[in-house]
């Protein structure tokens, strides 16, 4: 019975450890995945923030009607170089010139009113009273004069009592008459000078009426002030448009500007210079290149994103940029040449920390790192690899530290 029980015993101590063999073994074989891998190599690499952004003119030119008319005659056509000078289109007139002629009639009236105004009616009223006033400042004067002669030849009794009383109410009654010119002319001279003001002030409404009239009538010619693209003409002979409609813009297209919008945490690293490439669908084949110019001066809302309006001047030179369309926008923040590198998806993070699995032999070791700048492919090493190391890359296996794997390297 006891030697039963042990060879038992023996079988069972045999299964169990030929299980956990198998065990190890096909858990050996599961810990070893194919895993992607890169070098660690030196390049030149350069940041870049990209974002999007809208085509503007830089001086653009625009056409508004300056009153409600109809287009008589277009004489230019969308897209077209035109040169300074050059009648684009002309609107019916007729009305604007009527009223420019009742207008200056007008002026011509209130001006007539404005030299009377100075010259005549209360004005020579004015004049009038000043010269009565003078008289009876003369009269008064000359008794003033007399009775102080009196008063002497009266003490030398060369003169009577009587005769100096006559003078004096003479006198009194000069005063009188002094201040009565003088109220007078006062008033006087306030009426003309109220007249005079009404008058200059009318004449002044005359000519603006007219300058606003004759700048309608220049408008009615849409004549183009510059060389350059008429990039939009909305408008057909026989149209009728109303005071403020657009009517046309043109713009040397030759240089432009980008309004690049910027996502709220790249702002940092803007700056005035920076080389800017855009790039527009409509020609894959084109990359156009530019400045940064004007930082942003505030964050705005636009959509579901919190951005900074950047604007950067453009060369053109083929004009194929056209305004108010949308474009991708890649700015070239940093360059750094020869820095050590790796592709971006082979750096984790843990909380301010960043790391990457470095290939030693087969297996893969947790590696801390430093890192400086990055483009949507690659991202600077600043510490912890050196050139030549081998780096495992994310993908359909979930790396982890010590983790036993088969290098692949991408195609």
């Amino acid at each position: 019975m006891p030697s039963a029980l042990s060879r038992k015993l023996w079988i069972l101590v045999g299964a169990a450890l030929l299980l956990t063999a198998l065990f190890v073994f096909l858990g050996g074989r599961g810990s070893t995945a194919r895993v992607a891998v890169a070098d660690v190599m030196r390049e030149n690499l350069s940041s870049v923030v990209s974002t999007n952004g809208k085509v503007e003119p830089v001086s653009p030119q625009t056409f508004r009607a300056r009153y409600p008319t109809f287009v008589q005659r277009v004489s230019a056509v969308e897209g077209q170089h035109v040169k300074r000078g050059q009648l684009l289109f002309q609107l019916d007139d007729t009305q604007i010139q009527a009223e420019l002629a009742q207008a200056r009639a007008n002026l011509a009236s209130q001006e007539e009113a404005l030299k009377v105004a100075k010259a005549g009616g209360v004005a020579s009223q004015a004049a009038k009273a000043a010269a009565e006033l003078q008289k009876a400042e003369a009269s008064r004067d000359q008794l003033k004069n007399d009775n102080d002669t009196l008063t002497k030849l009266v003490a030398q009794k060369a003169a009577t009592p009587e005769e100096l009383g006559q003078n004096r109410l003479q006198l009194i009654q000069a005063e009188a008459d002094v201040k009565a010119a003088e109220k007078l002319k006062q008033t006087l001279d306030q009426q003309a000078q109220l007249d005079e003001n009404r008058s200059a002030l009318l004449v002044d409404q005359a000519q603006h009426a007219v300058h606003d009239l004759e700048e309608k009538a220049t408008s009615s010619r849409g004549v183009a002030p510059i060389d350059g693209t008429l990039y939009s003409l909305p408008i057909h002979q026989g149209d009728f448009v109303k005071e403020g409609d657009l009517l046309g813009e043109m713009a040397d297209l030759r240089r432009v500007r980008i309004r690049a919008f910027i996502d709220e945490p790249d702002l940092g690293q803007i700056a005035v210079g920076q080389s800017v490439e855009i790039f527009w669908d409509a020609h894959p084949d084109r990359v156009w290149n530019g400045v940064t110019e004007v930082l942003p001066q505030q964050v705005v809302t636009r959509g579901t994103r919190n951005v900074g309006e950047l604007l950067c001047s453009v060369t053109n030179d083929r004009l194929d940029l056209l305004p108010n369309t949308t474009v991708d926008v890649r700015i070239q923040v940093t360059e750094r040449k020869g820095t050590l590198s790796v592709p971006r998806g082979a750096i984790f993070i843990e909380g301010d920390r960043r790391y990457v699995y470095r290939v030693e032999e087969s297996r893969i070791r947790r590696q801390i790192v430093k890192v400086g700048i990055a483009n949507p492919t690659k991202i600077e090493i600043l510490s912890g690899l050196n050139e030549g190391d081998v780096v495992a890359l994310p993908g359909e296996v979930t790396l982890r530290a010590n983790m036993r794997i088969v290098p692949v390297r991408p195609e």
